[in-house]
């Protein structure tokens, strides 16, 4: 190849760098930019798989559930493959991103985002986007995220409703300023109500159009409203977001309740009639577990996660002793269970 010659690089992201929003500098920008994505669903995978294709240097993909088939229909970065091995969704979706892009970094961590994980998960980035599914959790990193001044991007669908809205410490309004609390009462799910990929997809676009803005300096040409998008009656309403709230206990009076540990996420996951257990803090030998329980039920396992089909019981088991037991809303059941074959 001659001196003059484009490189691979160049070539990769022409078509991005001529766009002046962004141009040679601000793809420098993004190739030292670090991001965190905060669940690998259906928001979580398409965000990340358009940060990888931008150039992004550095993801970091946290999630503490397994691919199933029934993420195939709005998710992405899986496949049948990975449903059938039940492959850890931070797992599949590194090793898909890493065949797109492989001069970054990927970094899965297969983890819970909790107060005792934020620091080790979220201390080291630029940016973090929001692919969860519960407000708790949300309000966990809006809290990690206010007390060290790093932006983040909420976004959440489903149906086919969708919204997103950037949030910058020290300069807009944060979540618990719109939300002091959780909303009460039933909520609609994915499981409920269903969720069409179409909206998934957009709000996900939003957030990482957001995300790019951000990452190459652009914060002062982002668009401080809460967007709210149907993909079914096709209407788009884009609100200014408020202020912040002198009052608000996360900004204004910096009371991190989420982030000390006051409040906590709840132990039932969202919309999957399935409840999240942890156990002691230790090491499990998932081989070894798997030797005593396959004479139960039909048992698989992997380097990353032991799944059992056990009565009506569907049980993921993970190394560090936390368990996913679907079948059951009721926590009582299900911390007998997991005594019960995985040991107290």
């Amino acid at each position: 190849m001659s001196e003059s010659a484009p490189s691979a690089d160049y070539d990769r992201y022409s078509r991005q760098t001529r766009f002046a929003g962004i141009g040679e500098a601000g793809q420098r920008r993004l190739a030292q930019a670090r991001v965190a994505i905060v669940g690998c669903g259906a928001l979580g995978s398409a965000q990340a798989e358009l940060l990888a294709r931008a150039g992004v240097g550095f993801l970091r993909l946290i999630d503490r559930d397994f691919v199933e088939w029934s993420n195939l229909q709005r998710q992405p970065l899986y496949d049948e493959k990975d449903a059938k091995a039940s492959l850890p969704k931070a797992v599949a979706a590194a090793t898909r991103l890493r065949a797109i892009n492989s001069t970054i970094e990927i970094d899965p961590a297969v983890a819970d985002l909790t107060p005792a994980t934020a620091s080790d998960l979220l201390a080291d980035v630029h940016l973090i986007l929001d692919g969860t599914d519960n407000f708790e959790t949300r309000y966990l990193i809006n809290d990690f995220a206010l007390s060290r001044a790093i932006p983040w991007i909420y976004g959440a669908a489903v149906g086919s409703y969708g919204l997103k809205m950037p949030i910058l410490p020290g300069e807009t309004c944060c979540l618990r300023c719109l939300l002091p609390d959780p909303p009460t009462g039933a909520q609609q799910t994915c499981e409920t109500a269903g969720v069409l990929g179409p909206v998934t997809s957009t709000i996900a676009a939003l957030q990482a159009a957001d995300a790019l803005m951000i990452l190459t300096g652009h914060t002062d040409r982002l668009a401080r409203r809460l967007t709210v998008v149907d993909v079914w009656s096709g209407e788009i309403v884009q609100t200014p977001q408020p202020p912040a709230n002198p009052d608000c206990p996360a900004c204004g009076r910096r009371k991190f309740s989420y982030l000390n540990g006051e409040r906590r996420a709840p132990i039932a996951l969202c919309g999957r009639n399935a409840v999240q257990i942890y156990g002691r803090e230790r090491q499990l030998n998932l081989k070894e577990l798997a030797a005593r329980m396959e004479t139960l039920g039909t048992v698989k396992v992997n380097e990353f996660a032991l799944r059992a089909q056990i009565e009506a019981y569907d049980i993921t088991v993970f190394p560090d002793g936390r368990a996913i037991l679907k079948g059951t809303t009721d926590v009582g059941l299900a911390r007998s269970l997991y005594a019960r074959y995985i040991g107290s």
